[in-house]
């Protein structure tokens, strides 16, 4: 509401003829551009240059806990005997692990090399397809360039609820696929409906459920513009009576996802859902006045997007009937009406405030960018903030995991504590996708899995339990998970476990032997 109040009253002002002499941006950077230029060039890379700057680097963290380790199984297809289901689940829906496999055969390069530029390469593409659709919908170059700034240094800005960032800190399908739902909407105003059909086909290969809010928003956005904009809605809604209710060890699961059920959000969670429809409903007020024709097209169907998309997400999550669709998780249509809605925001401020006026953008940007520096901090404390591939690794729960890569048989089975990846310091690294083993089932990523794949609610339900306790574990606790599962390593804090041999450890955890 900041950015309305300040355009509206700020605005108006900058219309009046300047006669203070002022810091500007050159003016071939103010006319109106309809092609991309090798100058719009340098600038999308350097903005890509900054932002990860910015927002640092962490290939091997979070969700890539459950994406790379498909990759890593196709380059080797002897690794992970035991439990790949958790993981090969998510895999054998995308194509991504196939791309990034295909491009380090073809590069000969090593996959962490490969890793880092297919992020760079997924930032690069965000950003030049916001470009393209800023292009589209706002006449001035500047407003162009200040959307695109602002959604570079907010690309780590947490969706609403959803447990999304715009664009997380490692490659997955997810920052792939981003850039398609914005330059297909970009095709889409341009009439041409194959491309966006193509570009979206693309998306479902990478990523199908990310791709189901691209493609919805282009159908409402044609909807609105000739037809009516009820009809997508009612066909969402028709299926939900024919689903059966979800299983026990299915629903214990789901309640430890709490972004799946927006009645559970918290107050400030559902403010990041009714703020940029409202303030989207203002600029589509502002398109009209300034005979933005695009920008109040976009304006009117994201609001009415999101407010189908909330309905449905509510619809599906009060019941305990629909649980089980739940996890396809609606809310995440946010993921796209922030990137818009961000983009948006910045264009109008390039246009009626920051115009060409420099000291105007660093009074913006450089706080922005150090604020988004500083909560990335908060979030690795324990890693380099950008995690070079070839370097060494400063945590020493990666550390610890890059050992076993090195040192143990492919075939090992490992446990740890299933909630090893919220240990403080352990920075959500993933064991799977370092250390390339395999392992019992674990309470953070293995459930994820659990959530979007009910079939494996059981066996997942299983393994946890028999992890219970972790914390007191003795000998013949660990003796009890390789009679059951065949476990004969596993990864433990410091001090460790009396009778356990440990051939490795560090000031965080040992690694040790299950006789």
């Amino acid at each position: 509401m900041y950015l309305s109040y300040l355009i509206s009253r700020v605005g108006p002002t900058l219309q009046r003829p300047r006669s203070i002499a002022v810091a500007r941006f050159p003016e071939r950077m103010l006319k109106p551009q309809r092609k991309l230029q090798l100058q719009n060039v340098f600038f999308l890379l350097g903005l890509t240059a900054a932002a990860l700057f910015v927002h640092g680097y962490h290939p091997r963290a979070e969700d890539a806990a459950i994406y790379l380790p498909g990759v890593e199984k196709i380059l080797n297809p002897r690794l992970f005997p035991f439990n790949a289901q958790f993981f090969e689940s998510h895999a054998h829906l995308t194509f991504f692990p196939n791309l990034i496999a295909i491009s380090v055969r073809v590069t000969h390069l090593p996959l962490l090399y490969a890793l880092f530029f297919w992020h760079l390469i997924s930032i690069f593409l965000l950003l030049f397809s916001c470009w393209e659709l800023a292009r589209k919908v706002f006449a001035e170059t500047i407003a162009c360039y200040a959307g695109v700034t602002l959604v570079a240094a907010l690309l780590t800005l947490p969706v609403a609820g959803t447990a999304l960032y715009i664009m997380d800190q490692y490659p997955n399908p997810r920052n792939l696929t981003a850039f398609v739902g914005v330059l297909a909407i970009a095709e889409v105003l341009d009439r041409k409906y194959l491309t966006a059909l193509l570009l979206l086909l693309f998306s479902a290969a990478i990523h199908p459920l990310m791709s189901v809010f691209a493609f919805s928003f282009c159908v409402l956005l044609l909807c609105v513009e000739k037809f009516r904009p009820w009809q997508p809605a009612v066909a969402c809604l028709m299926p939900l009576a024919l689903l059966d209710p979800p299983s026990a060890a299915y629903h214990k699961v789901a309640l430890t996802r709490s972004y799946f059920f927006p009645l559970q959000w918290q107050w400030y969670e559902w403010l990041g859902v009714i703020g940029p429809i409202v303030i989207l409903w203002w600029f589509s007020r502002i398109a009209r006045t300034r005979q933005l024709k695009n920008l109040e097209l976009l304006s009117r169907t994201l609001a009415l997007y999101q407010v189908i998309f909330t309905i449905a997400s509510i619809a599906v999550s009060a019941p305990a009937r629909f649980e089980s669709l739940a996890r396809l998780q609606p809310m995440r249509s946010l993921h796209l009406l922030y990137i818009l809605f961000v983009l948006f925001s910045g264009s109008l401020l390039g246009q009626f405030i920051l115009k060409d006026r420099w000291w105007r953008w660093m009074a913006l940007f450089l706080p922005l960018c150090a604020g988004m520096f500083y909560a990335q901090r908060q979030l690795f404390p324990e890693s380099a903030h950008i995690e070079w591939p070839g370097a060494a690794p400063r945590n020493s729960w990666v550390q610890a995991f890059e050992w076993v890569r090195e040192n143990t048989p492919s075939d090992a089975i490992f446990a740890l504590d299933p909630n090893f990846m919220h240990i403080h310091g352990e920075d959500e690294n993933g064991f799977r996708a370092i250390a390339q083993r395999s392992m019992l089932a674990d309470r953070i990523t293995d459930s994820g899995a659990v959530t979007m794949f009910p079939e494996m609610a059981d066996v997942w339900f299983k393994q946890v339990q028999a992890e219970r306790g972790w914390q007191q574990f003795q000998l013949q606790d660990f003796r009890r998970l390789r009679t059951q599962y065949g476990v004969d390593w596993v990864v433990v804090q410091t001090p460790g476990v009396a009778g356990l041999e440990c051939p490795y450890e560090n000031s965080s955890v040992k690694i040790c032997r299950v006789d």
